[in-house]
């Protein structure tokens, strides 16, 4: 049977198709889900793909975490359910609270785009098993609003627990996709929740699937390949 894989169009999502198309690389089935419907047409994990959802009004993913579709993937979530948040879509997920702190403008305030380098901190996620830890990839970036933020107790509970995903490589030259982006504190990229099946990022991983398209790298299609394996053997 193939793993079928929702992925939400919000008004303004942006990334939704380009999402789809990673999925069926992987060689799982992409499934439309509409932000208006409670309806998950029995997926087996949803996607939040990346975008300005709402415009981004009040706050990023501020007013699409009270939409329809929503609620049924916040019940879903939480009983298991992978769901992967890239950029707008992590935004979202802090929103719901089904991830920890929040997302604030980027330090330098300016929009930024480019290919960015990023440490693998926890490879046994659902979405990160076809990584080790400690592998340095390259993954397309691009947010206004890309700070990652929380209080210090947070953020020890965070490195305690190994839910830092990824983080951004510092140390090299920023023309070469080094350092920090946005100012998120202790340079983290991506995160879980406890159980490892919610995970946001704000880099693209949909971007870097085939070397033709995007970033010309593949570093971002174990994203969905790991996804697909945890599926088919759960």
């Amino acid at each position: 049977m193939t793993a079928r894989i929702g992925v939400v169009t919000f008004p303004g999502s942006l990334d939704d198709r380009d999402t789809q198309r990673a999925i069926k690389l992987a060689g799982a089935e992409p499934v439309a889900l509409w932000h208006k419907d409670k309806d998950l047409k029995q997926v087996d994990a949803v996607v939040l793909p990346g975008g300005f959802s709402y415009g981004d009004y009040l706050r990023a993913g501020a007013i699409s975490r009270f939409s329809p579709v929503m609620v049924t993937v916040i019940e879903q979530a939480k009983s298991g359910m992978p769901v992967l948040g890239i950029c707008n879509g992590f935004q979202i997920l802090t929103e719901a609270h089904l991830l920890p702190g929040g997302m604030l403008g980027n330090d330098h305030l300016h929009f930024i785009c480019r290919d960015q380098k990023l440490k693998v901190e926890n490879a046994e996620t659902a979405w990160t098993a076809d990584y080790e830890s400690g592998q340095e990839i390259h993954i397309p970036l691009k947010n206004m609003d890309g700070r990652y933020v929380a209080d210090e107790r947070t953020l020890d509970m965070l490195e305690a627990e190994g839910r830092v995903v990824f983080r951004y490589v510092v140390g090299g030259a920023f023309a070469d996709g080094f350092g920090n982006p946005n100012g998120s504190l202790r340079d983290i990229a991506g995160i879980s929740n406890e159980a490892g099946n919610v995970v946001g990022l704000m880099p693209h991983p949909e971007h870097a699937v085939e070397p033709l398209v995007g970033s010309g790298r593949t570093d971002g299609l174990p994203f969905f390949t790991s996804i697909l394996k945890k599926l088919v053997n759960a």
